[in-house]
């Protein structure tokens, strides 16, 4: 393998491992289910695109390779999916997102008062 190829790999590896942390830590400060669901499986899907691929660069043979790829194939079918249906079983059962308010603060409840225009 030569030195391209291995710092190549190495650096989507590291790089996949920062996105996974980065990912995990949104999951822990933002606010609300939906910006929390939007952090773990946009990081999910490219965190772990970005690890197999730099584990493509490093297989030994064909079939390692071979399998790493139909991995890939399959997070990336899946992964986007299930956010979406997470998302949408959200919103079919009444979770509504946090949307900024007045001031630009985060407001629970988006809609004006009854009494007010």
């Amino acid at each position: 393998m030569s030195m391209v190829t291995t710092y190549l790999s190495w650096a989507l590896l590291v790089l996949g491992g920062f996105l996974c942390v980065s990912g995990s830590v949104g999951l822990l400060r933002f606010p609300d289910f939906f910006t929390r669901m939007h952090a773990a499986s946009v990081t999910d899907t490219l965190a772990t695109g970005m690890i197999l691929v730099g584990l493509m660069l490093q297989a030994p043979t064909w079939i390692v390779f071979g399998k790493l790829v139909m991995i890939l194939v399959f997070v990336l079918l899946t992964s986007p999916t299930a956010g979406h249906a997470l998302a949408k079983a959200a919103l079919h059962s009444g979770l509504k997102p946090l949307l900024p308010g007045k001031g630009g603060k985060i407001d629970a409840d988006p809609r004006p008062s009854a009494g007010g225009v």
